[in-house]
């Protein structure tokens, strides 16, 4: 079976994040693999190890892209390719990481695509439905569970709280979502093998694009951090006469009444 997996490096949101006029400070800041491609990764290693194959891991990026391509490694996977956009590519959104994704996918056999249900930065959750449409494969986002049994799977879909199975046919793209596995951290033999794994760097000229296909759809007018939260407040008194205060509150100073 040939299983991919869709990566993207994201900011770790778990450290600081600086903000400078209207953009992400990259310098010092911490990157990691987008936590919802791991169950990504989890499950594409999972499905190998019952139907046999090979994974290999797929991200649009930058050089620095490659240390999240070898913890995938390191967790099992076999292959990785990095297509570098750093030197051609000035700017892109969703279209332009599907659009680049499709060309890649042109000559490739693929009987299952896994992606992360969304990434943590920008939270669109387009880039695996726009490139199973663009492949005219079948989709399934959000999924809990996973059963193949030969050219057909079977899969468990999370529904705002409750489950729907789904059958589909092979070839497939499915998004992962937190609850579909446990992602295995990498072991130490399994870091010393991703070193000599092989991560194959491609380029847009490789893929035949031009810089026109991938104008980006959409622009990013700013980029802000939320406001920090406020203290609590305990409201004191009677009962009826902290409900008085509370309505006041709220439709004085929140403004929500």
């Amino acid at each position: 079976m040939n299983i991919y997996v869709l990566l993207k490096k994201t900011f770790d949101t778990e450290e600081k994040i600086n903000v400078s006029n209207g953009q992400i400070e990259e310098d010092g800041a911490e990157f990691i693999i987008n936590p919802y491609d791991e169950y990504a990764v989890e499950e594409a290693i999972v499905q190998r190890e019952e139907h046999g194959g090979e994974v290999t891991v797929v991200t649009v990026g930058d050089e620095e892209s490659e240390k999240q391509l070898r913890t995938a490694l390191a967790m099992g996977a076999d292959k990785a390719v990095l297509i570098n956009t750093e030197e051609d590519l000035e700017d892109g959104d969703q279209y332009t990481t599907a659009k680049i994704l499709e060309a890649f996918f042109e000559d490739k056999e693929a009987d299952l695509i896994l992606a992360g249900n969304v990434a943590i930065d920008e939270a669109s959750g387009q880039v695996g439905p726009r490139l199973a449409e663009a492949l005219d494969i079948p989709y399934v986002t959000t999924i809990t569970g996973l059963k193949i049994d030969g050219d057909t799977a079977s899969i468990e879909k999370d529904v705002e709280g409750d489950v729907e199975v789904v059958e589909s046919t092979l070839p497939l793209l499915v998004t992962c979502q937190q609850g579909l596995n446990e992602p295995r951290y990498p072991s130490l033999p399994g870091i010393m093998k991703a070193k000599k794994k092989p991560l194959e760097e491609l380029e847009i000229d490789d893929l035949d694009l031009e810089e026109d296909e991938l104008e980006p759809k959409t622009k990013t007018i700013n980029i802000f951090l939320p406001p920090e939260k406020e203290a609590g407040r305990v409201l004191e008194g009677e009962l009826d006469d902290q409900v008085k205060e509370l309505v006041t509150l709220l439709k004085e100073e929140k403004k929500v009444l």
